[in-house]
């Protein structure tokens, strides 16, 4: 069995509920390097962000979606609340205990986790500003997240160095160079992630040179094109926020996209009608994902490297709702297509996958993302 079909072997295993059928044939061979059941455990996820900032989902949500088949979280962690630069020990030690109790949770709900550094401006700044200093606080922050990952089974938590680096490429090249190191050191069995600069774009990654070390999977993040993802931006100001009921796929023939140009010339919204006109253009030939996603495929290819999309996601304050379950559908079977695994952005807020109105998981949603067919209406008799 090739590493691929072992992969898809152990994600049938691995799930609770049935999602679609993947075909091996289907697949880009991945690599040995990383253990198939490690990537198997990264195949289905969801971000849970604002967990580690006091807003901890329930377990009765968590254990609804570990039901449903979701196998991964992906836990954000403030960057800033674990390096000494910028907050106190107290205040470290206790983001510090409520990592430990999240990990300890989702643990026993049969979740694997990411822990994502996931840093904020402050810190984003150091990096530009000050090398040194920004590296010795990422040292810091691994030093003692470390001590809180290496109580878990390395088989079930995996360490992302840095999320969005957000410095020139190759500086970053020689940066995670030395900081994949530094962190192997102190977890020596854990899988690492890792992703390019320029919000780890798909187009990011051929700049980017997989590491020596085998054992690290490598992520990117997808919200092509962002005049549909991020239509009914929450920012008044940026022009996307004048942009909604955008369909997915954009084609400059349908009706609805016609109404809207027509809307944004009345109103002189002119910043984001030139955002439309440009996504319009670049879909006219391939408007699918695949048109996005294919740099990342090609150095998958060239490298024999594993993937993870690890960031994706519709805003639904603006997206109509088919279009936004196309989307994530197609986005998902495209991983599945290639063997990549997946993890939402994010659970119950501007882009969650929770009802707004039930608190639940959105049916259609876990629909869309697990490849499931949407059950047959129920027949009425008179």
């Amino acid at each position: 069995m090739t590493s691929c079909g072992r992969l898809l072997f152990a994600a049938v295993l691995l799930s609770i509920s049935a999602s679609r059928p993947v075909s091996a044939d289907d697949c880009v061979p991945l690599p040995s390097t990383v253990a198939p059941e490690r990537l198997a455990a990264l195949s289905r996820g969801f971000n849970a962000d604002g967990w580690i900032n006091g807003a901890p989902p329930s377990r009765a949500l968590l254990q609804q979606l570990r039901k449903a088949g979701m196998g991964h979280v992906r836990l954000p962690v403030p960057a800033e609340r674990v390096m000494p630069r910028f907050a106190a020990k107290a205040d470290r030690d206790e983001t510090l205990r409520v990592l430990d109790n999240a990990l300890k949770q989702l643990t026993s709900l049969g979740y694997s986790t990411s822990v994502d550094l996931h840093p904020g401006e402050r810190f984003n700044r150091l990096h530009k500003d000050d090398p040194d200093a920004a590296v010795h606080e990422l040292q810091e922050a691994w030093s003692a997240l470390a001590q809180v990952v290496r109580s878990f089974p390395p088989d079930r938590i995996f360490a992302e160095l840095l999320n969005e680096p957000d410095i020139e490429a190759d500086r970053w090249q020689r940066e995670v160079e030395a900081l994949a190191a530094f962190v192997r050191r102190l977890l020596p069995a854990t899988t690492l992630i890792i992703g390019p600069v320029n919000w780890q774009r798909a187009d990011s990654l051929p700049r980017f040179r997989p590491l020596a070390d085998p054992n690290i999977v490598y992520a990117i993040h997808f919200y092509d094109p962002m005049v549909f993802t991020h239509q009914g931006h929450w920012d008044a100001r940026d022009p996307l926020h004048d942009i909604r009921d955008l369909p997915y796929p954009i084609r400059a023939d349908d009706p609805a996209v016609q109404a809207l140009r027509q809307d944004l010339q009345d109103r002189n919204a002119t910043k984001a009608l030139a955002m439309l006109d440009t996504a319009i253009a670049a879909a006219k030939d391939k408007p699918g994902a695949d048109r996005w996603l294919a740099p990342a495929l090609a150095w998958q290819q060239q490298f024999s490297r594993p993937i993870i999309v690890n960031e994706f996601g519709v805003l639904k304050a603006g997206a109509p709702r088919e279009s936004r379950l196309r989307w994530l559908a197609e986005v998902t079977a495209y991983a599945r297509d290639h063997c990549w695994g997946w993890a939402h952005w994010e659970l119950a807020q501007g882009f969650g996958l929770v009802d707004s109105q039930t608190g639940r998981p959105d049916p259609d949603v876990m629909r869309a993302l697990l490849g499931t067919p949407r059950a047959p209406a129920a027949r009425r008799y008179r």
